[in-house]
């Protein structure tokens, strides 16, 4: 499956963000290159930030069995899905958050999403997330749309490390990041839960000057 340790502006998600803000002060950690999110075009797919109008698409496409099993919650109505992205807007809006959508050439709206949220007062250290729609599983969109968002982290933004976490039996989610560079540097033992079941999950990083050095004139398209 191609998603992973996911958040959908649960509280423990807000809390983190509220001790950021507190330990940052007032001012935004990285305002300008979270508020107004460019919209890139790659290989079959364009990333944009998340529109209200995406909320139906996103439920159809994330709240499937095969898809929700290895992230936390999703919302369960569009209603939710619509609270949920006015949420990202609101993180994007304090500079220690930003999440992109996922649409497919030829697609209107959002069928899957990758966001980012600070883990140091500084958005030095980000952890990253992903979800995406499983009839879109194995097209090669995730690969070009992550290299995409991953691009404009790691040279519009402060961050120079990058976390992920993975069900340790996610083995389409762990093999997309270990195709996109990702070092493995640990097994947090029971550290994610789900339906009641305590599982492992895989610590996967991504360093700034890595990326950089793999992906030199990868011509990222902005507009």
């Amino acid at each position: 499956m191609l998603n992973m340790h996911t958040t959908f502006g649960t509280e423990r998600s807000v809390q983190g963000a509220r001790a950021l803000a507190s330990a940052a002060g007032t001012a935004p950690v990285h305002a300008a290159a979270c508020r107004a999110l460019p919209l890139f075009t790659g290989a079959g797919a364009t990333v944009r930030a998340l529109q209200v109008t995406d909320a139906p698409t996103l439920l159809a496409m994330l709240t499937t069995k095969e898809v929700a099993q290895f992230i936390s919650p999703p919302p369960t109505t569009v209603e939710g899905f619509e609270r949920f992205i006015l949420w990202t807007h609101r993180q994007q809006a304090e500079g220690r958050y930003v999440c992109f959508g996922i649409v497919p050439v030829g697609f209107e709206h959002a069928v899957g999403l990758i966001q980012v949220r600070a883990l140091d007062a500084n958005f030095g250290i980000g952890e990253w997330g992903f979800a995406l729609g499983s009839q879109f599983w194995g097209t090669g969109i995730f690969v070009a749309a992550t290299r995409l968002v991953l691009e404009y982290v790691f040279t519009a933004m402060p961050v120079f490390r990058l976390e992920a976490r993975a069900v340790v039996e996610n083995g389409r989610g762990n093999g997309a990041l270990r195709k996109l560079g990702a070092t493995c540097e640990a097994i947090l033992r029971r550290s994610f839960t789900r339906n009641g079941t305590r599982m492992n999950q895989m610590l996967w990083s991504i360093v700034r000057e890595d990326w950089l050095a793999a992906h030199a004139g990868s011509g990222v398209r902005v507009h």
